[in-house]
């Protein structure tokens, strides 16, 4: 997928705390839900970007990690992260594919995915990735969900345009139960969460590509959409937001 994304996303996204919402307060707060789990547990997180969460999960486990992503820079962000916090012996950088994840059945007792598993699709990600669960190994995944149905024109005709897979929390975890899965819970992503390590540190570097790029107006399209991503939150953020859904992989009968 990186090499189908135009220069100018990733000179936006570059360096960012985080490459989606999120926060360390919401990534424990999920963790803390898995009661089952070994005192050193085998972990992979899908889609980790520069690794925010990655890092926390190794403090928050003391186990160890497959950090997973196709985009080399990301990783090389994480890599620093890992050195700095001492944790080169529990976290294993992998570029890598999520349509082609080259494991082991029951590999994991714990699969992660914060922001990334809509590359997939929620219900695909839900169905391929489960193979590499234990038995009672755990899926936690963040996805885009609506979050009230009477949801103004402007908004849906919007989400049509950049993720028409956008489905409720209760269709969601209409799918979970239905790929196999046990319930463990849900929760909606603070409003803040999409703001402090995501949209104000893109929202800092547009003014200054925008003059960069003045006479280009491919590229100028480019921030554009990203301006009316950010407004459109702001301005519609009770329809719509990131969930945590949290399940366990159970075993065929």
């Amino acid at each position: 997928m990186a090499d189908q994304l135009p220069e100018i996303f990733w000179e936006i996204h570059s360096g960012l705390p985080r490459e989606g919402p999120g926060d360390n307060g919401s990534t424990r707060r999920a963790f803390l839900t898995l009661k089952d789990l070994p005192k050193k547990p085998n972990m992979l997180d899908i889609g980790c970007g520069p690794g925010m969460q990655t890092v926390e999960l190794v403090r928050l486990s003391n186990g160890q990690i497959d950090a997973l992503d196709n985009y080399q820079p990301f990783l090389d962000q994480l890599d620093i992260s890992v050195k700095k916090g001492g944790f080169t012996d529990k976290i294993k950088l992998v570029n890598g594919d999520m349509f082609n994840l080259i494991y082991d059945n029951s590999a994991f007792n714990l699969i992660w995915s914060e922001g990334a598993i809509f590359i997939i699709s929620f219900e695909k990600g839900l169905r391929e990735w489960k193979r590499l669960l234990t038995d009672k190994g755990y899926l936690v995944v963040s996805e885009l969900s609506w979050l009230k149905n009477n949801v103004p024109s402007k908004v849906k005709e919007y989400m049509e345009h950049v993720y028409p897979a956008n489905k409720t929390i209760k269709e969601n975890l209409n799918i979970v139960k239905k790929v196999g899965y046990r319930v463990i819970g849900s929760f909606i992503l603070p409003t803040e969460s999409w703001w402090t390590n995501y949209y104000q540190p893109i929202e800092a570097k547009l003014p200054s590509l925008k003059e960069k790029y003045k006479n280009n107006a491919e590229k100028l399209q480019h921030i554009a959409y990203h301006e009316v991503e950010i407004d459109m939150f702001r301005k519609y953020s009770d329809y719509y937001g990131y969930v945590f859904y949290i399940m366990q992989n159970k075993l065929e009968n």
